[in-house]
């Protein structure tokens, strides 16, 4: 078994695998998923786009580099030259790992706080970095941050260049996410997926809604579960290997977790949002398979759907979103997901929280490899971020 692999870009680090068991992909479907790919007018020329987002209802489509750039396209496809926010100063160039601008989320009231929090890994301390949530706020010009940023999270990460997850986003309950990769290396070897008192290997859950000036740059909800062991009480749920990434589906109440596995398995998760203190499993289990026991634990969450990697020659999970949008109706409640290597697209419908999920896959929108990320924007709809650039919209 491989001691790593990279979810990064271009850094990936692969090998052969052979998997003979056999593992539960849900029920077959006759149908294919009937979408395709439409380039984003305004994308072209962006360099390794990581996210997408948009306020809800907003006409503009706002875009993070993982050089460390947030840019605007505005409502009528233009790429404004001048960046919502520029961090390329303190991303740390070349990349030597996963590291980069990651993710970011627009406050549920944006419009009338003006603030969004960003996800990045500063290697300003070492070349392994930190993984580092900031709130920003936007400036007197609609389509541009203030450039001084408020702390909030900063979770030191210096055993290895690898497997920082994640992503930062809202849940449901008002509250800020973050998803946390193991620590790096291979096989938990670590310790941090496991271990309560760590912030790897996480999801976390913190209060970013009361901070003022001279205050803690979060407070713990009181809900959050109180770990044994005096563990960290901003630990949500533990066990997570390279969550890359999450989502919450806001009408359901439903968590979604794409984890990257390392040899074998590959796995979406889905759980009810509001049970706290889950354990997802790594390293004792790879998706489904028993990896250092003891097994079975049924007090271990189990894959809603996995896949393996041969012989179609499948890496690593790139998480989506379950789609919401108006385009595609018929679609709503399908989850979206897609693989590093080979790019395909497929849909996972949960109709409960136990396995199985349908699985149904999209053959007119491959979206090639070196697939980053999925975003949406401010009307629901469904992109997929690539590493030469491209910004695809998925479409009917």
């Amino acid at each position: 078994m491989r001691s790593s692999r990279l979810i990064g870009v271009g850094l990936l680090m692969m090998a052969a695998c052979h998997n003979t068991t056999q593992i539960n992909t849900g029920p077959a479907l006759p149908q294919v998923l009937n979408v395709g790919l439409q380039p984003l007018a305004g994308a072209a020329g962006l360099s390794s786009p990581m996210d997408l987002q948009a306020p809800p209802g907003d006409p503009r489509i706002f875009i993070a580099e993982r050089t460390g750039k947030i840019r605007v396209i505005d409502g009528t496809g233009t790429l404004l030259t001048t960046p919502f926010l520029d961090l390329s100063s303190r991303i740390k160039q070349p990349f030597i790992g996963e590291d980069g601008l990651l993710s970011f989320a627009f406050d549920p009231d944006y419009s009338g706080k003006g603030f969004v929090y960003v996800h990045f890994v500063d290697r300003s301390l070492d070349d392994n970095g930190d993984i580092v949530v900031e709130r920003y706020t936007l400036s007197a010009d609609l389509n541009v941050l203030d450039p001084a940023p408020t702390p909030i999270i900063r979770i030191a990460h210096h055993d290895a260049a690898n497997h920082y997850g994640g992503r930062v986003m809202f849940g449901p309950d008002g509250f800020l996410y973050l998803s946390t990769g193991d620590g790096g290396s291979g096989n938990n070897v670590f310790g941090h997926a496991q271990d309560p008192n760590s912030l790897l290997g996480k999801m976390l859950r913190i209060d970013v809604n009361a901070l003022t000036a001279g205050t803690p740059s979060y407070k713990i909800p009181p809900d959050n579960p109180v770990w044994p062991l005096a563990g960290r009480n901003e630990v949500w749920a533990i066990g997570l290997r390279n969550p890359f990434r999450s989502a919450f589906d806001f009408l359901t109440g439903r968590l979604y977790i794409a984890d990257v596995g390392q040899d074998q398995r590959e796995e979406v998760d889905v759980v009810d949002a509001t049970v706290p203190m889950l354990n997802y499993g790594w390293n004792i289990f790879e998706g489904s398979l028993c990896s250092a026991g003891p097994c079975p634990d049924p007090t271990l969450i189990m894959p809603m759907y996995e896949y393996t990697h041969a012989p179609q020659g499948n890496c690593a999970i790139i998480g989506g979103y379950v789609y919401r949008g108006n385009a595609m109706p018929t679609l709503h409640g399908l989850y979206f997901f897609s693989d590093l290597c080979t790019g395909f697209v497929r849909g996972l419908l949960a109709l409960s929280l136990t396995p199985p999920a349908i699985v149904v896959e999209a053959p007119n929108a491959n979206a090639g490899g070196s697939v980053l990320s999925f975003g949406r924007d401010g009307a629901g709809e469904l992109y997929i971020l690539t590493s030469d650039g491209r910004v695809q919209k998925i479409v009917p």
